[in-house]
This record gives C-alpha cells, sequence and structure tokens, in this order.
C-alpha cells in the first residue's frame, strides 16, 4: 500500500509538470517570429551539409599542431623573449626576457558567465566574477607578461598595451625598448 502511494504521487507530479508545460507553452520565451526564423535557418544547414557534406580530414594535422603548442606552452620554465614593434617603423625593441607567453587581459580564471534559471529552463545568463571578486572585460587590448627583473633574478608582472611579439628564442638583434634593458 505504501509503494502504491508513492508510485500515485509521482505519476501525479509528472502529470502536473506536464500540465504547467501544456498550459505555459514551455518555450514562451522565444518570439514567435525568432523561433520561426532559426526553424527556417535549421532547414537551410541541414541542406547544406546534405550537399556538401564534411571535409575528408584524415591526418588531423591542425588538431596535432594545436595540441603541440599547448604543450610547448606548459613546459615548466619555460623562457622568453618578449618585442614590443614600432608603429613608425615596424622594427621590434626588446623589451625583455619573460616567462612563458603573455596572457591577454581578458583571459579569465573562471567561466565568465553563470547560467540563472530553474531546474528546467535556462533563462538567462549573468556575468560572474573572477575569484578576487572583480568582473573581467570580455576584450582588452592589453597583455600581461611575466617579466625578468633586468637588474635582479625576480620575475614580476607587467601591463603591456601595445601589441607584443613574444619568441622562444631571440629574434635578430633588436635594439632595446629602453636603455635600461639588456639581452
Amino acid at each position: 500500500m505504501k509503494y502504491a502511494r508513492t508510485a500515485l504521487v509521482f505519476v501525479f507530479s509528472i502529470a502536473m509538470l506536464f500540465g504547467a508545460c501544456a498550459f505555459d507553452g514551455c518555450d514562451s520565451s522565444t518570439p514567435p517570429s525568432d523561433a520561426k526564423q532559426h526553424d527556417a535557418q535549421e532547414t537551410l544547414l541541414q541542406e547544406g551539409v546534405r550537399q556538401v557534406g564534411m571535409p575528408n580530414i584524415k591526418n588531423f594535422r591542425e588538431k596535432k599542431l594545436m595540441k603541440d603548442i599547448l604543450e610547448m606552452r606548459d613546459q615548466d620554465g619555460l623562457i622568453t623573449w618578449t618585442y614590443l614593434q614600432s608603429e613608425m617603423t615596424g622594427k621590434l625593441c626588446f623589451l625583455g626576457h619573460t616567462v612563458g607567453y603573455g596572457l591577454p587581459y581578458a583571459t579569465q580564471f573562471t567561466n565568465p558567465q553563470q547560467a540563472v534559471g530553474d531546474n528546467y529552463h535556462v533563462m538567462t545568463t549573468i556575468a560572474q566574477a573572477d575569484p578576487n571578486g572583480l568582473f573581467s572585460p570580455e576584450s582588452a587590448e592589453g597583455t600581461w607578461v611575466l617579466m625578468k627583473d633586468p637588474n635582479g633574478t625576480d620575475t614580476k608582472p607587467i601591463y603591456v598595451e601595445p601589441r607584443i611579439v613574444t619568441s622562444p628564442f631571440k629574434l635578430g638583434d633588436p635594439e632595446p625598448c629602453y636603455p635600461s634593458s639588456s639581452h
């Protein structure tokens, strides 16, 4: 009897859920014109895939290259050379020895978006703070570089606004950007 009552409550709960969806429409957040455009676009894309098919990728060379690059960037103790490029002449000037490669300022440690909604539908996403409690921008021009102090042995983070070139080896013999820099 106890199990029958539990089963009846379960079936009743499911029926209420489906009834609520039927009454609410369950997709009322999408305007009808957007839904029609989405359906038309999906039909068009399906036809394109049917006619063209997928590329015949056999060697996955670019995926292998990306894996190699990610693994090389992850090496412990990776020392690099960082340069600024003159906007007037295009020539490189040596900024300093760096650890690894620069990180774009907008790089975030945590997922920048948090889904908000009930258990059945995601209604929207909102910005989520980084672990430091700040909200990073979606994009930014600057780059963080962990640079070796030219007058010591420590490395310190510096923020660079101009675009940079970072290499695992010396690029030619460029002039230092600042008289105190040495390479």
